[in-house]
């Protein structure tokens, strides 16, 4: 399962710039091409790095 760049906002509560520029950063995980023009973040990646950074 993918988060795609609206979901992952919601649930981070972080702009589509700021998530961007984590993951380009290595503080987030990147996203992982699923076609020519989309691009999603795999959810256990995502739920991983959510649970490091409240821990």
């Amino acid at each position: 399962m993918f988060y795609r760049i609206k979901e992952l906002e919601a649930l981070t509560g972080l702009p589509r710039s700021s998530i961007y520029r984590l993951a380009r950063e290595g503080r987030m995980p990147k996203p992982v091409k699923l076609g020519l023009r989309a691009a999603g973040w795999r959810k256990k990646d995502i739920d991983d790095w959510a649970a490091s950074r409240s821990a």
